[in-house]
C-alpha cells in the first residue's frame, strides 16, 4: 500500500512539473520568435489565449504516452523518444486546433516548431540531470575504486550496473582497452585511459584497489596477461564468466567472480556431438566402475542426464559409492539406478552384476593412480588396475556387452612407475580382446584432471591454507591438465565414434609447469610467493618423470572428426606372449614378491623405465 502510495506521488509530482512546464515552452517559444526582444501585445495577447488549448492537449498527450509509466532515476533513451512522440503529437493536435479556430491569423508558423524543441528540452532535461545527480551519488559515495578492463559491451553492462547499483560494492574509475579506436573516449562519464599495459599506472593515478575484467568472451592467454599485469601493481583481480557459463546471458556486478586456475590453464568448451552421444546412449544399460571416484562420478552424472534404460554404478568404496548414490537420487528421480559395492577384480562379484543387469555399455573407471604410493606396492597396483581391467573385460566380453570402454592415462605411454606400467598392459589387453571379440574395446587416455581426487591442486590449497609451503618436486616439472567435465564428456564422445581396437587420445593442449600452477593459485589466494607463501623443491619422486607423453614413438597420429580427440594407431599384439605374460604376472601377484611382479611387468611392457638399466637388466635375465 505504501510503495502504491510513494509511486502515486512520485507520477503526480512528475506530471505537475510537466504541466508547468507546457506554459514556459510555449510563451518561450513567442519570446524566441522575437530574439528574446519583447513580443508585440497583440500577439502576447494571443499566445495567452491559446494557453489553455496547448495545455489541454499537451496533458493528455502526455498520460496517452506513457511519460510516468518510468522512474526519473532511470531514465533512458527509451524515455527520451517517449517525450519526443508525445511532444510532437501534442503540438501537432494543438496547432491544428488552433488553425481551425482562427486559420492562425496573427500567429507565426515557427513557433510551434520552438515551442516543441523547448517542451523537449523542458521535459527530458530534468529527468537526465536526476539521474546524473543520482548516478554521481553513487559514484562518489560507494565501494572500492575499481579499474575496469574492457569498453565493450561486457564492461558497458557492467559500469551501468554498478552505477545504478546502491548496494554495489565497486566504485568504477576509469576504463582500459587493448582496442586504441575506444582510447580517450567516454563511457557513462568514464574515461577509456588506455590499454592493459597502462594498468600499474592508471592504478596508482586513481587510486585503484583492485581490477574488474569485463571481457567474457576472454581466452586463457589473455586472461593470464591481464592477471600478470595486475600481479605486478599488487591488484586483486575479478572477472566475468565466459558467456558460455553466463546465465540467460546476464553481465553484472552479481556474476563477478575470483579468476580461478580453470581461467588461468584455459581449456576451451568442449563442443560435443550429442546428437550422436544420445543416439548411442540413451535407453541403453549402462555399467561405471569407479562410479565413486572423480572421473566415474563426473560420467555418471553424464549419463543421468541422457536417460539411460539403467545406470549402474560398481565401486568398492562404501562412503563414495553412498555420496553418488545419493546424488543421482536427489537429482534425478526418475533414473532407474542400482549402485552395487565390490572390486573389480572380484571375478564373482563382476560376473554376477553382468549377468544380472547385463548392462551394454561397461566405462572401466575403477584404478588406482597416485603414482609415489603405487611405486613401492606394486602387488595392489597389477591386482586392480591389470587383473581388475582383465576381469571386467573378460566378463563384459562373456556376458555380450556391446561396447567397453577402458580409461587409460598418459602415464601408460613409455611409462616411467608402475601405476603406467599397469595401465599400458591394460592397454594391451583390451586391444587384444578387440581383435576376436565382438564387443567393441575402446581406450581413452587423457591427462591430469583439475580438482580430482589426489590431483595437485587440491594438495596445493590445503599447504596454501595452511601457511605453506607448498611443495614442487622439480623447477621444470610439466603436465598436462583438463577439467573433469570436459575429460567425462569426451569419454562419452569417445565410446560413441568408436569401432573397436582404437586408442582415443584427447587433446590435451600445452602442457603447465607445475610451479607455475603454484606461484598462481598462491597469488589468486591473495598472496605472494616467496614473501607470504614458500615454494619448496623437493626433488623427483620414485616413478615421476618431468614431463608426461601422449603418444608412443610407434604409435602414429591422427585427426578424428572431432577436433578434441586424437587417434594413436595401435601396435602389434604377440597374443600367445601376452597371455603366457598375463600368467606370470597373475602367479607373481599370488606369491606376494614384489620382484616377480617387477619382472612380469618389465616382460609385458619393455619401455617400462622406472629402474636403472642395471636392474632392468638383471630383472630381464633374472
Amino acid at each position: 500500500m505504501r510503495s502504491a502510495l510513494r509511486r502515486l506521488r512520485s507520477q503526480a509530482t512528475a506530471f505537475t512539473h510537466d504541466l508547468l512546464m507546457v506554459p514556459v515552452a510555449w510563451l518561450g517559444a513567442f519570446w524566441l520568435r522575437f530574439n528574446l526582444e519583447s513580443v508585440p501585445s497583440e500577439l502576447w495577447r494571443l499566445a495567452v489565449l491559446y494557453l489553455p488549448v496547448v495545455w489541454v492537449v499537451q496533458g493528455v498527450t502526455f498520460w496517452y504516452f506513457g511519460l510516468y509509466r518510468g522512474i526519473w532515476r532511470f531514465a533512458s533513451v527509451p524515455d527520451l523518444i517517449r517525450i519526443i512522440k508525445a511532444v510532437t503529437f501534442g503540438v501537432s493536435i494543438a496547432g491544428a486546433l488552433i488553425f481551425g479556430l482562427t486559420r492562425l491569423e496573427g500567429v507565426p508558423r515557427s513557433v510551434f516548431v520552438l515551442d516543441a524543441v523547448l517542451l523537449i528540452g523542458l521535459l527530458g532535461g530534468p529527468r537526465l540531470v536526476y539521474r546524473w545527480l543520482k548516478d554521481r551519488h553513487l559514484y562518489i559515495a560507494r565501494g572500492k575504486r575499481a579499474l575496469i578492463v574492457g569498453a565493450g559491451s561486457g564492461g558497458e553492462i557492467l559500469v551501468r550496473d554498478m552505477l545504478r547499483d546502491a548496494t554495489s560494492p565497486y566504485r568504477p574509475v576509469a576504463l582500459v582497452d587493448d582496442d586504441s579506436n575506444k582510447h580517450g573516449r567516454d563511457l557513462h562519464g568514464l574515461p577509456v585511459e588506455g590499454p592493459c599495459d597502462a594498468i600499474p599506472a592508471l592504478a596508482k593515478e586513481y587510486g585503484a584497489e583492485l581490477v574488474l575484467v569485463a571481457i567474457p568472451s576472454a581466452g586463457s592467454r589473455e586472461l593470464r596477461r591481464i592477471v600478470a599485469i595486475c600481479e605486478r601493481a599488487g591488484l586483486a583481480v575479478r572477472t566475468l564468466p565466459p558467456f558460455h557459463d553466463l546465465v540467460s546471458g546476464n553481465v553484472g556486478v552479481k556474476e563477478l567472480r575470483n579468476v580461478t586456475i580453470d581461467d588461468l590453464l584455459g581449456r576451451e568448451k568442449v563442443t560435443l556431438d550429442w546428437n550422436a552421444i544420445t543416439g548411442g546412449l540413451t535407453g541403453e544399460s549402462i555399467l561405471v566402475t569407479g562410479g565413486g571416484g572423480s572421473i566415474g562420478s563426473e560420467l555418471c552424472r553424464q549419463l543421468a542426464r541422457i536417460k539411460p534404460a539403467k545406470l549402474i554404478v560398481f565401486e568398492r568404496s562404501e562412503f563414495g559409492l553412498y555420496k553418488i548414490d545419493l546424488e543421482l537420487r536427489r537429482q534425478f528421480p526418475e533414473l532407474v539406478l542400482e549402485s552395487v559395492l565390490g572390486d573389480v577384480s572380484d571375478r564373482i562379484g563382476v560376473d554376477t552384476v553382468m549377468r544380472e543387469h547385463r548392462p551394454s555399455v561397461v566405462f572401466h573407471a575403477a584404478a588406482y593412480k597416485h603414482v609415489p604410493l603405487l611405486e613401492h606396492q606394486a602387488r595392489p597396483a597389477v591386482l586392480n588396475n591389470v587383473l581388475g581391467t582383465q576381469v571386467v573385460a573378460d566378463s563384459a566380453d562373456v556376458h555380450g556387452a556391446k561396447t567397453f570402454v577402458l580409461i587409460s592415462s598418459d602415464k601408460a605411454v613409455n611409462p616411467a612407475n608402475v601405476m603406467g606400467a599397469t595401465k599400458r598392459v591394460a592397454e594391451i589387453y583390451c586391444q587384444h580382446l578387440a581383435q576376436f571379440s565382438k564387443t567393441r574395446f575402446v581406450t581413452v587416455r587423457f591427462g591430469n584432471v583439475l580438482g580430482s581426487d589426489g590431483s595437485v591442486i587440491p594438495l596445493f590449497q590445503e599447504q596454501i591454507a595452511s601457511g605453506g609451503p607448498v611443495t614442487v618436486t622439480h623447477p621444470d616439472i610439466t603436465r598436462y591438465f583438463m577439467t573433469i567435465p570436459e575429460a567425462s564428456q569426451l569419454i562419452l564422445e569417445a565410446a560413441t565414434v568408436g569401432k573397436g581396437g582404437e586408442i582415443f587420445v584427447l587433446d590435451m593442449g600445452e602442457p603447465v609447469k607445475i610451479s607455475y600452477l603454484a606461484e598462481q593459485l598462491i597469488l589468486l589466494s591473495g598472496k605472494r610467493p616467496g614473501d607470504d607463501i614458500e615454494i619448496v623443491y623437493t626433488g623427483l619422486r620414485p616413478g615421476e618423470k618431468l614431463y608426461e607423453e601422449l603418444f608412443h614413438s610407434s604409435e602414429q597420429f591422427r585427426p578424428t572428426a572431432h577436433s578434441k580427440l586424437m587417434l594413436a594407431s595401435s601396435r602389434s599384439i604377440d597374443s600367445a606372449a601376452l597371455e603366457l605374460g598375463l600368467v606370470a604376472l597373475r602367479g607373481s601377484v599370488q606369491l606376494g614378491s614384489e620382484e616377480q611382479i617387477r619382472v612380469a611387468l618389465l616382460a609385458l611392457v619393455p619401455e617400462h623405465c622406472s629402474l636403472p638399466a642395471g636392474e632392468a637388466a638383471r630383472l630381464q635375465t633374472a
